[in-house]
């Protein structure tokens, strides 16, 4: 379950970050910060529903996830194919999300 909310949490993300980019970067309109305001507190929410004992290890093997849907957006709205270095880095991050959210812990 945990994997589902952050690749749900990943998307909210991305779409608020994007819609700020949009607004400053593509010349939108400033509408499109309603939608990304309310975007990023969907993803800040969705993160607090994760099975983790810690905030900060959530946070942490949230970031693995975050790159590889980064990559994933890129690819898919933004229409840029992601090169081997891409692919590879997103690959070790999300290794690493998996080691610290499911590696064994001590009691």
């Amino acid at each position: 379950m945990s994997a589902l909310i952050y690749l749900c949490a990943a998307v909210a993300e991305i779409a608020g970050c994007f819609a700020f980019w949009a607004w400053l970067r593509l010349d939108r309109s400033a509408l499109w910060l309603v939608p990304g305001i309310a975007s990023l507190c969907l993803f800040a929410w969705l993160l607090t529903l994760v099975e983790a004992e810690h905030a900060g290890r959530a946070f942490a093997a949230y970031g693995g996830i975050y790159i590889l849907s980064a990559l994933l957006w890129m690819a898919l709205v933004e229409g840029v194919r992601p090169d081997r270095w891409d692919v590879l880095g997103g690959a070790v991050c999300l290794a690493g999300a998996a080691i610290i959210l499911w590696g064994p812990r001590a009691a």
